[in-house]
Formats: structure tokens, C-alpha cells, sequence
């Protein structure tokens, strides 16, 4: 503990020195400032062989000669993946404690992708695989690979043909947080507000989204007040292609990834639990049917409880596909239960049916079934 930080315990060895006093007690031995400069050295030691062998796959596909037997090479084969696969915890930790090595560090980072099929890729090859005209580096956190690969968010990127790195590791949404640029480019969430590409089009799609924040102005007006402070507010999407609509948070709160992870932890407190939700905006499709024939209803109906629940399930459709927890499950329950009443064309409503009667049963019948079964049992005594 005393020559290696908590995120290189896996580290085993000997380390051979001439400096250290040998004639002085154990505890004095601890203070020594020896023992401080031979822990920076044996993390610089550890640090640049990790890094010799991250760059050893790279340096061997060169040496290839080009009658290789396999084309790619495969993430098995290499080296640092199998020691990723087993220490990539511990690394991440690093970028958390180690604020020192942190850009070291950030170069050993490796990540599932969008691009990268069922390898990896570090930030290195994603900076390389950029086009010119993107500004930064994309990343989504959740729960797994398969949560997150079909997530809405990533609609208009795979669209663009921009790679987006998978955060599905818990302890990826803290390291995160300590690692705001790479190389210059900024590290941006997928999932939270202020979205932006800086390609050709955008100066065309801002156009655009002025035009159609115009015309649904009084669906989103309707909405802020039918939600009043489950959301912040409601605009149109620079970002969603065949979803109705999500939700993100704001660019420093916390991710609906992170509000489940904090709510998991052991030693949480609900009481607390409020201050741990983020501040929401909804977006919504200027493009989906399901908004276009929402406005027309707004325009004509605006005081309708039909058209009230159906904003209401927008809301609750758009919270779980965007990774948040519903809060109001009996609320949310009851708007289903109306909704599926109405589509059920039910003129009652939810309102019970009658119970059944039970018709009565004649005395007389009863008293011959009781004499049948006592000839019953008389019979069965006589065979036995």
C-alpha cells in the first residue's frame, strides 16, 4: 500500500534497492522518503509497461509480412485485451484517484463502440477514425451493450455514420466525470442537452428547427403545462429520427444511468432519493405522425381528458425507453387501464360488472343426491 496506489494491488514483485537504511525500526523505515520516490518510479515502471503492451499489437501488425495467415488479428490474440478484460476496473480507478498519470491513463482506456463489432477501441483510434469536420467524442452510458445499442439517442449518430462509445460499466459514469477531453476533443454525452455535430448541415438543420419550433409552439406549451415539473421544459429534437419523442437531462446533472446506480447502492437513502433525479426536457419528433396529429388534437381540443392521457403516455412511453424509472406507478397504471378501455370501445368505462348469481338448489335434490351417495358407501363396505 505504501509503494503502489489501490489500483495497481494487482502488481506482484521484488524490488531490489541499496538506498534503503537497514539499522532503524519498521515504522521509521515506512517514513522514509526513499520509499516515496521508489513508489513513483514503480508507478511510472508499471504505467509504461502497460502502455509497451497496449502498442505491442499495433507494432507486431506492422512487422506482419504480408504472408500472414489471418488478415485481422483478433482481440483474443492481443495481449493487453485479456489483461483489460481482467483489470480494466482497476485502470478506470486510476483515472478517479491517480490525477497525476490521469492522461497516462486515459491512453490504456478501452471501450465497446457502435463500430467496433465484438472487439474494442481506445480513444486513440476513435480521435483517428473521426471525420474532420466532428468536434467531439460521443459516449452513452448504461446498463449493458444490448441496452444501449437500439437506445433512441443514437438515432441521428448512426445516421451521420458517427462512431458513439458504450459506458456499461457502473464505476465508467464516475470515471467519466475526470475525463473531459482527449486530444483536444471534448467528451460529450448522447443523453443529455446541448447536442451538437458541426457538420455541413448544420447550419441548414438550425433553420430547420427554427421553422418547426414555430409551428409546434402550442403543443409544447400544452405539454410543459400538462407535465408542470416533471419537466423542465419541452422543444423540438435535433437528434431523435423515428422515436416520438425522449427525454435528457442537462449537461451537468446526473444520467438516468447514474440516477439507477446511485439508487442501487447499498447504504442509499431514500429520503433522499428527490435530489437525485436530474432536471428533464423532453424532446419531441417535429416529423413522428404521433406529434404531427397530437398538434392537430391540441389545436381543436385543448380541454379534452382523451387528449390529456394521451400526453400523459407520451410522457411515461418516452421516461422508460430514455432509461428512467417511473416514479408514479399507480397513476401511470391507471391512464393505461383508460386508455386500453378506449381502445376497447368499453361505453362503461372501468366500471365493474354485476357478480354472478348462483341459482338456487331444490331441497328435494339435495336430499336425493345425499341418499345416493350413502347407497354409495354401504356398497363400497359390502366389496370391502
Amino acid at each position: 500500500e505504501d509503494l503502489v496506489p489501490r489500483y495497481l494491488n494487482f502488481l506482484r514483485g521484488v524490488v531490489d534497492s541499496d538506498d534503503l537504511p537497514l539499522n532503524v525500526s519498521r515504522e521509521t523505515l515506512q517514513q522514509h522518503k526513499v520509499l516515496k520516490v521508489m513508489g513513483k518510479k514503480l508507478v511510472r515502471k508499471a504505467l509504461e509497461m502497460l502502455r509497451k503492451l497496449a502498442s505491442k499489437k499495433g507494432d507486431d501488425e506492422e512487422d506482419e509480412d504480408e504472408e500472414s495467415e489471418d488478415e485481422e488479428a483478433d482481440d483474443e490474440e492481443d495481449p493487453y485485451i485479456k489483461f483489460w478484460e481482467a483489470f480494466g476496473k482497476n485502470i478506470k480507478l486510476g483515472i478517479i484517484e491517480d490525477s497525476a498519470n490521469r492522461s497516462k491513463l486515459q491512453k490504456l482506456l478501452r471501450f465497446k463502440s457502435n463500430k467496433s463489432g465484438e472487439g474494442w477501441t481506445s480513444l486513440e483510434e476513435y480521435v483517428d477514425n473521426m471525420p474532420e469536420w466532428q468536434k467531439s467524442i460521443y459516449y452513452i452510458s448504461g446498463e449493458s451493450v444490448e441496452a444501449v445499442e437500439n437506445s433512441p439517442f443514437l438515432e441521428r449518430l448512426k445516421k451521420k455514420d458517427l462512431e458513439v462509445l458504450y459506458l456499461v460499466d457502473p464505476i465508467d459514469e464516475y470515471a467519466i466525470q475526470h475525463v473531459t477531453e482527449y486530444d483536444g476533443k471534448k467528451l460529450q454525452s448522447v443523453s443529455k442537452e446541448g447536442l451538437s455535430f458541426g457538420d455541413s448541415d448544420e447550419k441548414t438543420d438550425k433553420k430547420r428547427l427554427e421553422i418547426y419550433k414555430e409551428k409546434f409552439t402550442p403543443l409544447t406549451d400544452y405539454l410543459k403545462e400538462v407535465y408542470d415539473k416533471k419537466v423542465t421544459k419541452v422543444i423540438v429534437s435535433p437528434r431523435v429520427e423515428t422515436t416520438p419523442c425522449i427525454l435528457v437531462t442537462s449537461q451537468y446533472g446526473n444520467s438516468a444511468n447514474m440516477e439507477r446506480i446511485m439508487r442501487s447502492q447499498a447504504f442509499s437513502d431514500p429520503s433522499k432519493a428527490q435530489y437525485l433525479n436530474s432536471q428533464k426536457t423532453m424532446e419531441i419528433n417535429p416529423r413522428h405522425p404521433l406529434i404531427v396529429e397530437l398538434l392537430n388534437k391540441v389545436e381543436t381540443e385543448t380541454d379534452s381528458e382523451e387528449i390529456k392521457d394521451i400526453a400523459w403516455l407520451l410522457h411515461d412511453t418516452a421516461l422508460l425507453q430514455s432509461g428512467f424509472m417511473q416514479d408514479d406507478i399507480e397513476s401511470y397504471s391507471s391512464r393505461m387501464y383508460r386508455t386500453m378501455a378506449k381502445a376497447l370501445d368499453l361505453e362503461s368505462g372501468l366500471e365493474l360488472e354485476e357478480e354472478v348469481e348462483v341459482p338456487e338448489e331444490d331441497e328435494d335434490e339435495d336430499e336425493d343426491e345425499d341418499e345416493e351417495d350413502e347407497d354409495e358407501d354401504e356398497d363400497g363396505h359390502d366389496e370391502f
